[in-house]
């Protein structure tokens, strides 16, 4: 039997599909603009006479950005940087999760408690420098890694998640002799990918497109990741080698800015499946 609807419910339905529509071309604009100002010539795009289509179409800005050594340097620090980041940010955040999430930890109020602290009160930026300077990590991958590698928000998240899973099978593979450790690895985390899935997205889209810990911890070119080398372009007004030439600049900005940007969009469909399931369960169960 089909339910008829109202006609509150037909006008809810039209003003959301249009609102919807909206919304898409809102974030659209700027990914279509961008790339239309990318291959287009960078004296119309410079006069603002490219609004939506790219006009007299080059690829000069993408010639000088692929051929440039410094580019695909910067790539590889980045995809570095992010990777170990995630890696290391899963580890340790589920190693910490885990035993929260179980009432008979001793102490388990007062860790919580703590790190609950750290949501409202942080080191600030100069203490946490002369932590990292005394640590002898400036100028190391690892300046840019250690200090944000547990964020008190997906800890809590990874926890909440944790209490949902049914002991049962926990108990049941300790009964069959599995140490924490592997309960852990063996059964939880398998259990676990929706929301280890969105932690680690979150993860990898924040440290791609950091830069102010790279900006202040290293002073090695060689350690830049893509983003020091995006701000150079868009905010210092140089070019990629420091040379001085700006004929090409306004495309040059909108063709690194395409170049940084794609690869962390190319991430999102794979793991789609398991953003809105683990966003879901991990923010309101608990």
């Amino acid at each position: 039997m089909k339910i008829k609807e109202s006609l509150g419910s037909r006008v809810f339905d039209v003003f959301n599909t249009l609102l919807m529509l909206v919304l898409v071309v809102v974030m659209l604009y700027p990914l279509v603009y961008v790339f239309s100002a990318s291959i287009s010539n960078n004296a119309l795009v410079a006069s603002g006479e490219v609004l939506l289509w790219p006009k007299e179409i080059t690829l000069i800005a993408y010639e000088q950005l692929v051929y440039n050594p410094d580019l695909w340097m910067s790539y590889w620090n980045t995809i570095r940087y992010t990777a170990m980041q995630v890696f290391l940010s899963l580890l340790v955040t589920s190693a910490m999760a885990y035993p929260l999430a179980k009432r008979w930890l001793p102490g388990r109020r007062i860790i919580l408690l703590l790190a609950a602290f750290t949501l409202l009160f942080g080191g600030g930026m100069i203490p946490t420098f002369l932590v990292v300077q005394k640590l002898g990590m400036l100028d190391t991958l690892w300046a840019v890694i250690l200090p944000s590698l547990v964020s008190t928000w997906y800890l809590f998240i990874m926890r909440t998640f944790f209490e949902g899973l049914p002991e049962e099978l926990e108990d049941a593979a300790t009964i069959d002799g599995c140490s924490s450790f592997q309960v852990l690895l063996r059964i939880v985390l398998p259990l676990s990918m929706p929301v280890m899935a969105t932690i680690g997205l979150f993860t990898a889209v924040n440290q791609w497109n950091a830069f102010f810990d790279a900006l202040i911890y290293l002073n090695d070119r060689d350690l830049y990741p893509l983003q020091i080398m995006l701000r150079n372009i868009l905010i210092a007004g140089t070019n990629v080698q420091g040379e001085g030439d700006l004929s090409h600049l306004e495309t040059l900005k909108y063709a690194m800015i395409m170049i940084a940007t794609i690869p962390i969009l190319c991430v999102y469909p794979f793991l789609q499946k398991y953003f809105v399931q683990g966003t879901m369960i991990g923010g309101i169960k608990g």
